[in-house]
């Protein structure tokens, strides 16, 4: 059984999606702040989390950057009353998956819960495929029909973050916290040749784009 865990001071709110994803089959574990969260964590294996960010002890954001510090990958989803631009950014920026602002629609929050879920399943197999396209991660190849094209690790793992999440945007930073590591020199210009690269090797293909978000960074969009 998929185990979720849902971090959510609001008792009536917990109390809520509790109901509804234990109606879908899924079983659910509450915590009352990021500390309770981490201490649920040690204990069973968690699937999937749902994290307010305003909560005492420890908020979302924080919960949310030491788990990617801690190299936890299980897709976590932000529900919050912050709506504005600057908040999101901050909540892509510290790892979080997708973002929904409260008063959040539940039906809504199921189907992302199953995106999110599935999403982490590609990723767990090592394979992506859209269409006709195979992104084989263990040999870094991007198969269609008879072509095979085999990518340098930073490209190949760039395009596969990009296509496992398609039109979540990612900033510079946040991808080169990911796939050049924390502790790396490079500069976030890195990204940019990368992307251009990656952009000149597929421009034939028409299974996906990669787009330009002016001041944020870069999102695909999948056309297959």
């Amino acid at each position: 059984m998929i185990n979720i865990l849902v971090a959510e001071d609001d008792k009536n709110l917990q109390k809520l999606i509790g109901a509804v994803l234990k109606q879908q089959g899924y079983n659910v574990l509450m915590a009352n702040d990021g500390i309770q969260a981490l201490e649920i964590l040690d204990m069973v294996h968690i699937d999937l989390i749902i994290s307010d960010i305003m909560m005492p002890n420890m908020d979302g954001y924080q919960l949310t950057d030491l788990l990617r510090k801690s190299n936890y990958n299980l897709p976590i989803l932000m529900v919050t009353a912050k709506e504005t631009l600057d908040d999101k950014k901050k909540g892509f920026i510290v790892g979080t998956d997708d973002y929904m602002v409260k008063p959040i629609d539940i039906d809504e929050m199921v189907l992302r819960v199953a995106a999110l879920l599935r999403r982490s399943r590609i990723v767990n197999e090592n394979r992506l495929t859209i269409g006709e396209l195979v992104l084989d991660y263990n040999t870094l190849d991007v198969n269609k029909k008879d072509i095979s094209i085999n990518l340098p690790k930073k490209e190949f793992y760039l395009l596969f973050k990009l296509l496992s999440y398609p039109k979540q945007i990612f900033t510079r930073q946040q991808l080169m916290d990911e796939i050049w590591g924390m502790d790396s020199e490079a500069e976030e210009r890195t990204v940019d040749v990368h992307i251009k690269r990656l952009r000149d090797k597929f421009s034939e293909f028409e299974e996906f784009e990669i787009i330009t978000v002016r001041g944020l960074g870069y999102k695909a969009e999948i056309k297959a």
